[in-house]
Parts: structure tokens; C-alpha cells; sequence
């Protein structure tokens, strides 16, 4: 059997002219072939109007290729953010107690969307508020540390101060560069979800917050069920 490539190995200058002659509709049926060409000007580097038009047309296909492919690469991104937000949310409402949901959150956003630094802080007495991965503060030391971060109930991209790291993050404070947080709230604000990283700009201020919005207000319906009144 002969190889394709020695094929196309084989063929001359002669071969390909002899068959274009005896195919004159070639480029008819492939008219993508055309965009490929490179047909110099006798003239140097003066061109005809056509061949500009080409030219023209030629990188205005290659830019819309491009567009595409960026098009597609984006909605392949959102269908795998869809997925595992799908999961993370199934696994939060099948969770049975405090303790279910905090494990699917933290397991979730630990290797699933690879975060670095999860923490869930609530307000309240931790004699009362036990049994899971939260860290349980009171209201008081909340608004001392973290204040800022309470006033509203939108979520916060960029840089910590110091003290909110290290109220939020514990020993792991040092290793913060950027972080996200959101309050979560029923009727009062109860407590706080932040995620850090350790790149200082990963987490801008002009970083989208829809997907840890989103997931707060999942917590915000579930969580004040497993919490004292």
C-alpha cells in the first residue's frame, strides 16, 4: 500500500498544473483554498485592488477564526462553572445537618474549583453553633475586625487589611494575598464567606462576584435552619 505522504511527495509542479487544466472547476468546489493563496504582484510590492481586497478579507477571516474559538473556549469555561456549581448546590441541599453543608462547601471549593483558603465564619455562641468546619465568632468581634465588610450585603473583591486577615484566615493570614468575601443574611447578617489566594491579584476589584454571590444566597436559605433562633 502506498503512503498518502509519498503520494503527495511524488507529485511535480507538472502534476499539479496538467490537473488543474483538466479540472478548471477546482476552485469552484473549493473555494477555501482561496483564502490561502499568496499570489505575489509582478510589480514588486505594488498591488491590485483585488489582491488588497484579499488581503483584506483574508485577515478579516483569520480575526473572526480567532473570535470564534475565543467564543467557544468561553462557553466550554461556563459549561464546566455550570457543572460543578450544579454539584456544589445538589450537595448543599441534600445536606442533612450545620455540619453537611459546611463539608460540601468547603470539599466543593476545595477541589473542585481549586480555591486555595475557604472560610466560613458565623456569629453567634459557639457553645450552640458546633459540630462543623465554621469558625463561630461572636457578633461583637465581628464588627471590631471585619466591620467593613459587614456594612453591606455585597460581596467584596481585592485586598484585606490586616487584621481582617487575620480575624478570618487565622494562621493562614500571611499567606493571603487576595481575597472574596460576601456576608451571609436572613433578615440579620449571620455570617461571613470568604475565599482567598495566594496571587495579590487574583482577586481584583473589578472581578466579577455572580458565582460567590450566588453561592451566599444558597447559604443564606439553608443555613438559618441548622442555627439557633
Amino acid at each position: 500500500m502506498t503512503d498518502s505522504s509519498d503520494i503527495t511527495d511524488a507529485l511535480s509542479a507538472t502534476d499539479v498544473v496538467r490537473y488543474l487544466s483538466s479540472h478548471p472547476e477546482f476552485f469552484v468546489e473549493n473555494p477555501a483554498l482561496l483564502a490561502e493563496l499568496e499570489l505575489p504582484h509582478d510589480s514588486g510590492s505594488a498591488i491590485s485592488l483585488v489582491e488588497r481586497q484579499v488581503a483584506v478579507l483574508r485577515d478579516r477571516n483569520m480575526d473572526m477564526r480567532h473570535r470564534l474559538s475565543h467564543l467557544l473556549d468561553n462557553a466550554r469555561d461556563n459549561d464546566r462553572l455550570f457543572d460543578k456549581t450544579k454539584r456544589l448546590v445538589l450537595d448543599l441541599l441534600e445536606g442533612q445537618d450545620l455540619g453537611d453543608i459546611i463539608d460540601a462547601l468547603h470539599h466543593s471549593f476545595d477541589k473542585e474549583f481549586n480555591i486555595h483558603f475557604t472560610r466560613t465564619l458565623l456569629f453567634g455562641d459557639a457553645q450552640k453553633i458546633g459540630g462543623s468546619q465554621a469558625q463561630v465568632v461572636s457578633i461583637h468581634a465581628a464588627k471590631e475586625n471585619i466591620g467593613a465588610l459587614m456594612k453591606t450585603n455585597r460581596a467584596f473583591c481585592g485586598h484585606l487589611g490586616d487584621t481582617e486577615k487575620r480575624f478570618i484566615f487565622g494562621k493562614a493570614a500571611a499567606e493571603i494575598g487576595s481575597a472574596a468575601t460576601v456576608p451571609l443574611v436572613h433578615g440579620n447578617t449571620f455570617g461571613l464567606l470568604a475565599i482567598g489566594n495566594r496571587d495579590p491579584k487574583y482577586y481584583r476589584s473589578s472581578m466579577g462576584t455572580l458565582f460567590l454571590a450566588y453561592i451566599a444566597e444558597v447559604l443564606n436559605r439553608l443555613l438559618p435552619r441548622y442555627l439557633p433562633g
